[in-house]
């Protein structure tokens, strides 16, 4: 049977050599089979954009309750912690209310995720490339350096291109029935903001977004393909089974990347939260208000957020939701890769069957 020669999961790893291997044979004249090529960026797209959708869709609940606690007015405390925010989101919303903002996340996520594990693959394609071709050792593999550089390079692409989705998101995802003005949804979220606000609204807190970017895409990327090839090669405990790593295994070191990359960029996130609501003036009753003011900040950049957070709220206030956003992270993280990973392998398999 063919299904027989395919093996049941497709590593990174040897993605990123075989895509490797065909730009050195393509930059030498020698043409790649291009129906390859193709199936492989459409492999990397569809398997992005499921792995995204899902992994979002399962921790919905926890990361709208995140985004409430950082940006919460602190002399209005509706959310107090992960179990008594939840509950009181069921109370007061209901069931819809926990998953108030994951049709508009999903949107975004889905191309997000599609595009950023598409680009990581392309850029470590290059990379190791160069890498090669640099030490003259056509057998070196990607250093956990440049797996960084290649998974910040993938997160700064996939999050500049959506990142006016997830600012209207942010939004859609603060308000509730009680707030004093509603957007009906992501298109009519958009054309209010920038009308109202203008275009640059629209990409604010983008900075934080990419410096943030570096630890948690990078670090997620880095640790996680790092980890799977040290327990192929070195096969701890007899963990690696023919080359290849079981689910739980996977899951395990989706967790690890997951929660080093958001424990480092996390008071990047409550900043780029913050700065977003900046110019909603409606909203003032639900986000963070300066001093014994219960009015809307005003940002005037990254820093002075950052400074007025600290001076007003405590450096405590950078870690806001901390503990419902670790709790969501390593699933979310796990899940992602697992499906990622999974999806491509049964593409992998119809596709050779139809041949």
């Amino acid at each position: 049977m063919a299904s027989e020669d395919v093996k049941t999961s497709e590593t990174a790893v040897s993605t990123i050599v075989n895509l490797a291997e065909e730009a050195k044979l393509a930059r030498e004249g020698v043409k790649a089979p291009s129906s390859h090529a193709l199936l492989s960026i459409a492999k990397s797209l569809v398997a992005g954009g499921v792995a995204g959708g899902v992994s979002r869709t399962a921790v919905a609940p926890l990361e709208r309750l995140k985004i409430l606690l950082q940006v919460q007015n602190p002399h209005s405390i509706k959310y107090n912690g992960t179990i008594q925010g939840l509950k009181y989101i069921w109370r007061t919303e209901g069931f819809r209310g926990l998953f108030k903002g994951n049709g508009t996340n999903c949107a975004r996520i889905v191309p997000n995720s599609a595009v950023k594990f598409f680009s990581y693959e392309e850029a470590s394609k290059g990379i190791l490339w160069l890498y090669q071709q640099q030490t003259g050792n056509e057998d070196a593999q990607l250093t956990p350096l440049l797996r960084l550089g290649a998974g910040a390079c993938a997160g700064i692409i996939a999050m500049s291109a959506t990142y006016p989705m997830d600012m209207v998101r942010g939004r859609l995802t603060v308000q509730t029935d009680k707030s004093p003005r509603q957007y009906r949804g992501i298109t009519h979220a958009l054309s209010t903001v920038l009308r109202e606000e203008g275009p640059r609204a629209l990409y604010r807190g983008w900075l934080p977004s990419v410096i943030g970017v570096v630890p948690y895409v990078g670090l997620n990327f880095a640790v996680y393909e790092s980890l799977k090839d040290w327990l192929i090669k070195s096969n701890p405990l007899g963990l690696a089974e023919d080359s290849d790593l079981s689910v739980t295994t996977r899951l395990a070191c989706g967790a690890a990347a997951g929660t080093v990359g958001q424990t480092v960029a996390y008071p990047l996130d409550v900043v780029r939260r913050r700065m977003q609501m900046v110019g909603w003036k409606d909203a003032a009753s639900v986000i963070t208000g300066d001093g014994s003011s219960k009015a809307a900040l005003e940002y005037t950049g990254m820093v002075d957020a950052f400074r007025k957070t600290v001076r007003h709220e405590g450096f405590g206030a950078l870690y806001k939701g901390l503990v419902p956003n670790s709790v969501k992270v390593v699933p979310s993280i796990a899940i992602a890769f697992v499906t990622y990973e999974w999806v491509k392998s049964i593409l992998g398999v119809e596709m050779k069957i139809s041949d």
